[in-house]
């Protein structure tokens, strides 16, 4: 859950990095919410708030992926491929600092490289 509201806090931030776990947490808890809201349109037999809430976390979705991409050294288009995106998805990030910032999952490296 912490990786979900930390993409909400940061969803007009589409420079920097994100890490895989970032990206599929967010993306977990995205599933899990839209299935709730489903059934709750269900169940009042209305699509109004499945549709507010996709509106509400459609720019959060599109800001972690485009991080998700420069966490591998990637343009933020390459989110519109289909399958090499799910690739670059899954695999792990640029250890150290790359063009698009320092390294999430390693902030040391940037520490080390300071120290020089």
């Amino acid at each position: 859950m912490k990786w979900y509201l930390q993409a909400i806090r940061n969803y007009v931030d589409f420079s920097g990095r994100a890490r895989r776990k970032e990206y599929w947490y967010f993306s977990l808890f995205y599933l899990i919410f839209a299935i709730v809201i489903a059934f709750i349109c269900i169940a009042l037999k209305s699509d109004v708030l499945y549709y507010v809430y996709i509106l509400f976390s459609i720019i959060p979705a599109l800001s972690v992926a485009v991080r998700r991409m420069h966490d591998v050294d990637k343009s933020g288009w390459f989110i519109l491929i289909p399958i090499y995106n799910l690739v670059l998805y899954c695999t792990d990030g640029t250890q150290g600092p790359n063009r698009f910032g320092s390294d999430p999952k390693r902030p040391e490296f940037e520490e080390f490289l300071n120290e020089s």
